[in-house]
């Protein structure tokens, strides 16, 4: 019985499986991060709204002009990270 192409194929899920698990903790990561660094122009620009659906970056972006330095970095970088898993 030949038992390299089983092999290969479950060296192949695997991999899948563990670059699945790498995106999405990067996905959290970059999440809290952003979060930490906007935390503060959030409460400031966007009281009352509720989280979801888009709603805080869409109000962030509407005050992309009064956010804080450290919050534009952060959107920055997340920008970059996605764009650089895209690839």
């Amino acid at each position: 019985m030949n038992r390299s192409p089983l092999i290969r194929i479950l060296a192949l899920a695997g991999l899948l499986a563990a670059t699945a698990s790498y995106a999405a903790e990067a996905n959290k990561k970059g999440g809290s991060e952003l979060a930490a660094a906007c935390g503060q122009d959030i409460k400031t620009l966007c009281p009352g709204i509720e989280p979801g659906d888009g709603r805080i970056a869409a109000c962030l972006k509407e005050h992309r002009r009064k956010l804080s330095a450290g919050c534009k970095d952060a959107i920055k970088a997340q920008r970059a990270a996605k764009k650089a898993g895209e690839k």
